[in-house]
């Protein structure tokens, strides 16, 4: 079935290039099982102006070829190479220094724990990677930080560079995102028993000694609640903006009240960029026009709502998610269906921070 798909693809030709999209290698994968196609894109230039008539078309073609499968069809751009000698000039001399090379710093947070936060931070950065943007993850979850386990990188233990009499950590590297967490300095059955100066003099050094090199978007998981870290963070980096997780329940809601006022504080001042309501809903495979609200049904969106705060994203309950942190690869790198639903918070996330420009 594949040659079959791919024989369709070739009659897509990009408007600019005069190629089709199979020889010219923007199909990059093709996948038929169950009743579903699905089929990747890889767009070489960066928000490329043809990729949504593409896909498209791709969708047309194929839904008419294939009037008894569901068809999915997403899109990366960038191969994260191919930068101007000038950019990689700029980059290296960003290098040195821990944040300067960093144009968007993101922070991550919610009310309370339980919610799926980090999981949100991990494919959320595997969204706006796929996008072809630079990007990092600094786990700053000082107490739990999950980071390296979502990303495979239990045990890793990064390296060092002395520049000019200082050390500076290199933060660790998969699927194309730079990653930096406290769990890669601990055995992962230590308990950190840190009074908040320790934590935050830690902290302080992940944020300030890392080469973080040049990046698009920091994104920072934090701490669940409110408390000495947050404050710790805020004035330590300049966050550009905030993405706040949590669930439908409303227990869960009562704290991202607290979250978002936090932010909105005249002494932090921080712009909210949206709210990500995750677990908003389960459907089964077999069953794939049912929705079942497990947690209840859109309590984060209505206060978002009242709050004057937008709701970016509704990431449902998707065994693959689970099952991509259990096995150190977020599952937006793997589940077209998750990347779906990221890419759409990703945007949303870039749009809003071009707005505060």
């Amino acid at each position: 079935m594949k040659d079959r798909i791919s024989k369709i693809l070739g009659g897509v030709v990009h408007p600019e290039t005069e190629t089709d999209i199979v020889s010219s290698g923007i199909v990059e994968s093709i996948a038929a099982d169950d009743g579903k196609i699905t089929v990747a894109l890889r767009f070489a230039k960066q928000r490329d102006p043809f990729a949504m008539k593409i896909k498209k078309r791709v969708e047309d073609a194929l839904a008419a070829e294939f009037t008894d499968k569901t068809i999915t069809v997403f899109i990366k751009e960038g191969e994260g190479g191919g930068r101007s000698k000038a950019q990689e000039a700029i980059d290296e001399i960003h290098a040195h220094s821990t944040v300067g090379g960093i144009r968007k710093i993101v922070a991550v947070a919610s009310g309370k724990g339980g919610v799926g936060k980090s999981t949100v931070t991990s494919n959320l950065a595997v969204a706006l990677r796929n996008m072809g943007y630079r990007v990092g993850v600094l786990d700053a979850d000082i107490y739990g930080p999950s980071q390296a386990k979502m990303f495979g990188l239990e045990g890793y233990v990064p390296d060092a560079e002395n520049i000019d009499g200082t050390d500076y950590i290199i933060p660790a590297e998969k699927a194309g995102i730079k990653l930096i967490s406290i769990a890669m300095f601990i055995r992962p059955t230590d308990a950190l028993l840190w009074r908040g100066t320790m934590a935050n003099s830690a902290l302080r050094q992940l944020i300030h000694q890392t080469k973080w090199g040049g990046l698009d978007f920091l994104l920072i998981d934090l701490p669940p609640g409110t408390g000495d870290i947050h404050l710790s963070i805020i004035s330590e980096l300049h966050i550009d903006g905030a993405v706040i997780v949590s669930t439908p329940q409303q227990i869960a809601v009562a704290d991202v009240i607290r979250g978002v006022e936090m932010f909105r504080n005249p002494n932090v001042n921080i712009p909210i960029l949206g709210i990500i309501e995750n677990m908003a809903w389960f459907t089964p495979k077999e069953l794939p026009d049912n929705r079942y609200y497990i947690f209840g049904n859109g309590g984060a969106s209505r206060y978002a709502e009242q709050a004057g705060v937008e709701t970016i994203g509704e990431i449902p309950i998707i065994q693959s998610v689970m099952q991509g942190s259990d096995d150190g690869m977020p599952a937006a790198a793997t589940d077209p269906q998750v990347e779906e639903h990221y890419r759409h918070a990703a945007e949303k996330v870039v749009e809003n921070l071009a707005k505060q420009c």
